[in-house]
């Protein structure tokens, strides 16, 4: 009987060490994902504040990426996210997804006689954000192509998909020190100005701490489209911000308590705004002229020299649809293997689309460029691709 007693003794220490002290608690929930975490938070009191510290932590960005095609009824993000959620270490509090919009809202050729499952954007969008925590801001975009770094690893080789299914979903946990919002301006008909009051509840002016601003312009090919985008990148090209972006194809999801999406009959302009006085950003824009990987690779020695850390830094990459294999003369991936040459840890994300915004600027902790003179930097562009750096702060 010895043994056992002995058995019952041990176990009982056991629960005694997992139910009083914190620091082995701590140790042990540590190795959880996020998930797991929030189900064991529901056992006592003290698995719930060592559960809340350890999420408190976790501030590094995740991703989630679908390379590969999967059955007709879901899009392989969807698969990919309900998959990978279960084993991500965060607690996504901002999430920007970009699928590509051939697979992600079906073909619309669907002959009668086939009957074949046609996905609709709008259900894809919610089954993404079912997915989701219910509080988490989500931006979902919808492309011609995508650009992607697998999971995994940041330093994983990005990959430009220009035709064929594929997506990413970028998870922001909540960051000290960043604030990271979505906004929406869509185009009023009636009005031709612009009421520019909406870029301070937006917290696009008078915020001294705004840093970054990606835009996404959506139905530009609508009468009265490229006007509007000038009245919200005008107002916003200041020195002391890093602007970058491009037109997309649509959005299909914007959640968030002050985001109600408008009929998608009109054009305007959705995006993520990132402020914080720790976060550092650069970008650089490659022209039309930027068609061979020497010249490819001086601008990446650009983006390179504002010196922006690269650990807890992402890399975003917009580019038109008209570059990509065709403009490199069938070379492909090109310029994603000049940033993996110079950034070989930072993951790049982006896509493919219908035009670019974005120049060459830096705003860092200490090097602010300020404007010499009054000529604004030329923002909007077609034929170019925009590569941006931002780093959020010296997370360990």
């Amino acid at each position: 009987g010895r043994g056992r007693g002995g058995a019952m003794e041990s176990a009982a220490k056991g629960s005694y060490v997992l139910a009083n002290l914190a620091e082995v608690v701590e140790r042990v929930l540590g190795f959880l994902p996020t998930k797991a975490l929030l189900r064991a938070a529901c056992v006592c009191r003290l698995w719930r504040e060592c559960a809340r510290r350890t999420l408190r932590t976790r501030q590094r960005i995740a991703w989630v990426s679908a390379l590969e095609p999967g059955p007709a009824e879901n899009h392989a993000l969807v698969r990919a996210l309900a998959r990978e959620l279960e084993k991500v270490h965060v607690l996504p509090q901002t999430v920007l997804y970009i699928a590509d919009a051939e697979t992600f809202s079906g073909h619309e050729e669907c002959h009668e006689q086939k009957k074949a499952r046609k996905r609709n954007s709008k259900e894809t969008a919610l089954a993404l954000e079912k997915l989701l925590p219910k509080r988490c801001q989500v931006l979902g975009l919808v492309t011609p192509g995508i650009v992607v770094t697998p999971m995994g690893s940041s330093s994983n080789q990005p990959q430009e998909i220009e035709e064929g299914e594929a997506g990413f979903a970028l998870l922001f946990p909540k960051i000290d020190g960043v604030k990271i919002h979505t906004f929406h301006f869509s185009k009023d008909v009636k009005n031709r100005v612009f009421d520019e009051s909406k870029f301070a509840e937006a917290g696009l002016k008078n915020n001294p701490d705004l840093r970054v601003v990606l835009l996404f312009g959506y139905n530009s090919w609508m009468t009265g489209a490229t006007r509007f985008l000038h009245q919200i990148v005008n107002p916003l090209n200041e020195k002391s911000i890093i602007l970058a972006g491009g037109q997309v194809e649509s959005f299909t999801s914007l959640t968030s308590e002050n985001n109600h999406a408008q009929p998608g009959d009109a054009c305007g302009v959705v995006g993520l705004a990132f402020s914080g006085p720790q976060i550092q950003s650069a970008t650089v824009l490659l022209d039309q002229d930027v068609a061979d990987e020497r010249t490819a690779e001086a601008a990446m020695q650009r983006l390179k020299a504002a010196n922006i850390p690269e650990h807890n830094t992402i890399g975003f990459m917009f580019a038109c649809v008209g570059r990509g294999y065709r403009h490199y003369k069938t070379k492909r991936n090109m310029e994603a293997d000049a940033f993996r040459k110079f950034f070989p840890n930072v993951p790049l994300f982006g896509f493919f689309g219908h035009g670019e915004i974005g120049c060459d600027r830096i705003v860092t902790g200490n090097f602010v460029l300020r404007e010499c003179n009054d000529i604004k930097d030329d923002l909007l562009h077609g034929y170019t691709t925009v590569m941006t750096l931002i780093h959020l702060g010296s997370t360990k």
